[in-house]
């Protein structure tokens, strides 16, 4: 870390400090050094202050204390318009468009440059930077008529019109695909080569390794270290990141006492296009087990536990509870949402959007505990003390970063907001607890804890149905996976002896082998 200022540096960061009120310190002194030309990572546990510090740089947030410079120069950053000035643009984990505005018109809006407005011109610039770096975007294209990877290939060009040379991508990959991923790395790799600096937060340390040139270490508001990428690896970052060694190994045990809990015979679905989602669905869930499903985006994964939870109806077959209390079989087609939850099948879906879908922003941690229990009240006064106690123990077992159970959970940072989404339902003690997405946005050692807590529901006799994006995850956390494709089932296989290649075969195979059940 050079400690001078020097214009050989296009950002430098000296003792940069940012507190919220008196007891929330999210950055204290941090220093960095950012090249031309490169691919810098800011890696840090949920809550150590990376987006927080971003945008400072972006001019969202004012230091309390510290300079920036930028080209060796101090720079004062006091809005994101300042930070254009300076050629500085973040690209943010939500997105900012206007959903009837075209791709052009969402990256234009807002300049003033004093010229006449000339949409025709807009619209060849926005090519021309597209060709350039290797975007793949209409610019005549309506927003809301666009896949999540299109939407933010315009926030991305949005900076690159108002002549960014300094970008940062906040959790850019968090809700792509891996194919879009993949192009989505190969355009960053045209923009450095272009001579931009591009500072990406990520938590997903393959994705670190694979496309920054230097990583830099954020712990409890600090900056610990910055290291090469390519002399470093997982372990040695996970280190960093935490404090302390962590183990990367998924204890998972060996299923005991298993029996049937839930029975899926023959199901099938049309969503409301009249296009069939689920088509022919037959596989059983046992008690005391974690069952995989696998599946690249849109194959039918949240359709089908959206059904088991009752909240989409289907057009056929049967999904059977059995009751853990008296063995007795339950017909679930027949029974609302609220009647499932009762019997113990619970859902926990980390949507995209988690404040929109599984969480009120606005609400704090405990009144957002109570929002799966104020139907029970006895009275017209809400009791506060349990949903209080719940909260505390999430926050404690979870390691919530939060000043206190008060705060409310817009205030938090994304992954500690899916700590409590993901918390609250593993509290509520299911008896098939079906899970999709909870590691989404989670920094590694937030993830382990979520594995530990689903293993430990396994041991304790739940039924527990996981959709993840994670292949090496499913085989080293799930004792049997279902693989879907366009809908069907392709496969069931042992997690224990199953191979990556195999299950990736699977997912892009539509007609099945395996152990169908």
């Amino acid at each position: 870390m050079s400690e001078t200022v020097s214009e050989k540096f296009a950002l430098q960061l000296r003792t940069v400090t940012k507190a919220f009120g008196t007891k929330v310190i999210a950055n204290k002194n941090v220093d960095l050094d950012v090249h031309y030309g490169e691919v810098l990572a800011i890696l840090g546990e949920n809550g150590s202050g990376k987006t927080t510090l971003m945008n400072m740089i972006a001019g969202i947030y004012h230091p309390d204390a510290g300079e920036i410079y930028v080209n060796g120069e101090k720079a004062s950053i006091n809005s994101p318009k300042d930070a254009f000035k300076y050629r500085i643009g973040m690209v943010h984990q939500h997105f900012k468009l206007v959903d009837l505005f075209t791709a052009t018109e969402n990256i234009i809006l807002g300049i003033n440059d004093g010229n006449k407005f000339d949409i025709a011109s807009a619209e060849k610039e926005v090519k021309s930077i597209s060709d350039k770096y290797g975007f793949v975007i209409n610019p005549k294209k309506k927003i809301y008529e666009m896949s999540v990877s299109e939407k933010q290939t315009v926030e991305i060009i949005k900076v690159l019109y108002r002549g960014a040379d300094i970008l940062i991508l906040d959790e850019p990959t968090a809700v792509l695909t891996p194919q879009e991923t993949e192009k989505l790395f190969d355009v960053i790799r045209n923009m450095r080569n272009d001579g931009k600096s591009i500072l990406i937060i990520t938590h997903k340390l393959h994705e670190v390794l694979a496309i920054s040139d230097r990583v830099s270490v954020l712990r409890k508001g600090e900056h610990i270290a910055t290291v090469n990428t390519a002399e470093t690896n997982e372990i040695e970052l996970t280190e960093m990141m935490v404090g302390k060694k962590v183990s990367l190994n998924i204890g998972r045990s060996e299923p005991k006492d298993t029996c049937d809990r839930l029975i899926v015979s023959g199901i099938n679905m049309t969503n409301t296009e009249g296009v069939k989602v689920l088509k022919d669905i037959s596989f059983t869930a046992k008690a005391g087990e974690i069952l995989g499903i696998a599946g690249i985006a849109g194959s039918g994964q949240r359709e089908l536990l959206e059904a088991i939870a009752g909240l989409r109806p289907l057009d056929d077959g049967n999904i059977t509870y059995i009751n853990p209390v008296n063995s007795e079989q339950v017909e679930l087609r027949s029974k609302s949402p609220m009647q499932i939850r009762e019997l113990g099948v619970r859902l926990s879906f980390v949507p995209e959007d988690r404040l929109g879908m599984g969480l009120v922003g606005n609400m704090d941690i405990i009144d957002n505990m109570m929002l799966r229990s104020y139907k029970k009240g006895r009275s017209v006064f809400v009791d506060r003390k349990p949903p209080r106690q719940l909260a505390d123990e999430i926050i404690e077992s979870l390691e919530v970063v939060t000043p206190n159970a008060q705060t409310p959970v817009r205030r938090l940072s994304g992954g500690n907001v899916q700590k409590v989404l993901v918390g609250r339902e593993i509290a509520s003690a299911p008896s098939v607890l079906m899970v999709a997405y909870p590691v989404r946005g989670l920094d590694i050692n937030s993830s382990y804890t979520i594995y530990n807590l689903l293993n430990a529901q396994k041991e304790n006799g739940v039924a527990v149905i996981y959709v993840g994006e994670d292949l090496d995850v499913l085989l080293e956390l799930c004792d049997r996976i279902i693989v879907l494709c366009a809908g069907s089932v392709s496969g069931v296989l042992d997690g224990r002896t199953a191979k990556k290649e195999e299950v990736g075969l699977l997912m892009t195979k539509v007609k099945g082998v395996g152990e169908n059940e």
